[in-house]
């Protein structure tokens, strides 16, 4: 395979309940520009579900509706599917990620972590939400993302995960304000670290609910938007673009090419619309 096409959405924030149609419309039209633009897979970078550890049915509902997409899927999962991991300014997460709530949602979606081929590219796809928690998955997941880059043999790596990586740099000092928003430290940096022996082309994640993209060394950063809906100023300071939307890449050996877009009839939902704020 010369070339590759692949689409990541992020954020869906799925649920059943009536208050969420908006969100399922939202997907819908994602799902209706990803018909007609067959891409060879979508990947769904996490927050698949509104509330995955206190409804099971929110995580049911949205395998069921990537399930009805026209090509295949693979998945990653979110805080709001499996917890939130700790801080190193000692920010406790009210839902600690957890084994149980993993099993749950390898139970639906197969898997939380992942590795292909194509194109003459390596895809990697991380639990983000592991790291920080001193579980026994973050260890397995530690020796086996040392594995699969060590297993590379040479073809670039573009790496998934739900958090992004950091704002700037990957020192980047905490506060607690925005810690839960970044891979946390201390296992930012050994990640940071071991990525760096690597030939690491593009990291891509989602959690931000903003569109983002730079370039750190040699290293291209997507964040992408959320499909569902936009955070208000209120919670959230602008950092990239705030605006629901997907994101559509190219891969070709040794090359790739990104083209953010914003499906036909989405709407920026805006959170407090959500949760009755007025």
């Amino acid at each position: 395979m010369h070339e590759f096409r692949l689409t990541q959405i992020s954020d869906t924030h799925l649920s059943r309940a009536a208050r969420f149609a908006s969100l399922t419309d939202n997907f819908h039209r994602v799902s209706e520009h990803i018909d007609a633009t067959r891409p060879d897979l979508v990947i769904n970078s996490g927050d698949v579900s509104w509330d995955g550890p206190t409804s099971r049915d929110d995580l049911i509902y949205a395998k069921d509706l990537h399930a009805a997409l026209p090509v295949n899927c693979r998945y990653l999962p979110g805080n709001h599917d499996v917890g939130d991991n700790p801080t190193a300014v000692g920010v406790a997460p009210s839902h600690p990620a957890n084994e149980k709530d993993r099993d749950a949602f390898i139970a639906i979606f197969a898997e939380d972590r992942w590795q292909f081929e194509a194109a003459g590219w390596r895809f990697i796809g991380l639990d983000s939400l592991i790291m920080n928690t001193g579980i026994a998955s973050e260890i397995e997941q530690e020796d086996w993302l040392q594995s699969q880059l060590s297993g590379a043999n040479g073809k670039p790596v573009a790496l998934f995960l739900h958090k992004p990586l950091f704002l700037q740099t990957p020192e980047d000092l905490e506060e607690a304000s925005t810690a839960v928003r970044y891979v946390p430290q201390p296992v930012r940096a050994q990640l940071v670290r071991m990525l760096g022996a690597h030939d690491v082309r593009l990291v891509a994640s989602g959690h931000v609910h903003q569109r983002r993209d730079f370039t750190y060394g040699h290293t291209r950063h997507v964040w992408a938007p959320s499909t569902g809906f936009i955070i208000p100023n209120r919670i959230q300071p602008v950092i990239g673009t705030k605006e629901v939307g997907l994101v559509e890449y190219c891969f070709q050996p040794n090359a790739f090419e990104v083209r953010h877009i914003r499906a036909p009839g989405q709407i920026d939902v805006d959170l407090d619309s959500l949760i009755g704020r007025k």
